[in-house]
């Protein structure tokens, strides 16, 4: 049985994680924590999440619960992430880290850890999701260089802080890789004004924030006389949430190593 730590456990994201473990047979809800200094510590994490009193109780330091955990799952922001990477790796624990809009100083020091401990970094950790990443793969070969415009478009709800969002740019990375292209250098994030034609290799993204959208993603392929589009559409947290348990029951018999979705799911 996988024992699990959650960060960020009085958040939405948070509340559904702890949901997710609870409805897992593989997997043990161990601690959360909350941030320092909150009214929220020492109360029951299931209460918290609605699902009733389990005696585990939420903290707001890893350092009291440093013996109760195998993984810790981290859906925070950049610079939390990172301090509990380290703390992970100086305490010998597995990590699951679905926090995205990392800058690339940031990306680099996540990266300094894969030798340090075993961690699944993923922009989303939706089965679905993953499944669809393999798909673009695949149309990219088949259509990118025959004349194809390639646009990403995304939607989330109006709370989200990074645009576009982490996985709209991880479907854009895996289209520009078949294609032998970057998004540094093809990548599109902005059209305003009398900006010009399209050219030919450009991956354009176009970003919507509105309402309670959980997320909306379709990579369009389009030319003359026909559009190809692939669409991924959650309608609950949940399928993320079930997602990173996976991982986390995944990644605790693996060995030191950066890991993602793909890895998990055995689509590599």
């Amino acid at each position: 049985m996988t024992r699990v730590a959650i960060v960020g456990v009085a958040g939405r994201m948070g509340r559904t994680l702890v949901n997710a473990v609870e409805q897992d047979t593989e997997a043990t809800l161990a601690g959360g924590v909350v941030e320092p200094g909150s009214s929220l510590a020492g109360a029951d994490i299931g209460e918290l999440a609605g699902v009733g009193k389990r005696g585990v109780v939420a903290v707001d330091s890893l350092e009291s619960i440093v013996d109760d955990f195998d993984v810790l799952i981290d859906f925070t922001a950049p610079n939390v992430t990172l301090g509990n990477l380290a703390f992970c790796a100086k305490h010998g624990k597995r990590i699951v880290i679905g926090t995205t809009g990392m800058s690339d100083d940031e990306l680099a020091e996540l990266d300094s850890y894969r030798d340090k401990l075993a961690m699944v970094f993923a922009p989303n950790m939706s089965v679905g999701v993953n499944l669809t990443l393999k798909l673009l793969e695949t149309a990219a070969k088949a259509l990118g260089d025959e004349g194809y415009d390639i646009e990403v478009i995304e939607s989330h709800h109006r709370h989200k802080v990074d645009a576009p969002s982490g996985t709209a740019i991880k479907m854009g990375e895996v289209v520009a890789a078949s294609l032998d292209r970057t998004l540094k250098e093809h990548g599109v994030f902005e059209r305003v004004g009398q900006c010009g034609p399209r050219s030919d290799k450009e991956i354009g993204f176009a970003t919507v924030r509105a309402g309670d959208i959980v997320g909306e993603h379709t990579v369009m392929f389009a030319t003359e006389g026909e559009r190809i589009e692939i669409t991924h559409k959650a309608s609950s947290r949940m399928t993320f949430a079930k997602g990173a348990v996976r991982a986390a029951r995944w990644v605790a018999g693996k060995d030191n190593g950066r890991y993602d979705m793909q890895d998990v799911l055995g689509l590599i």
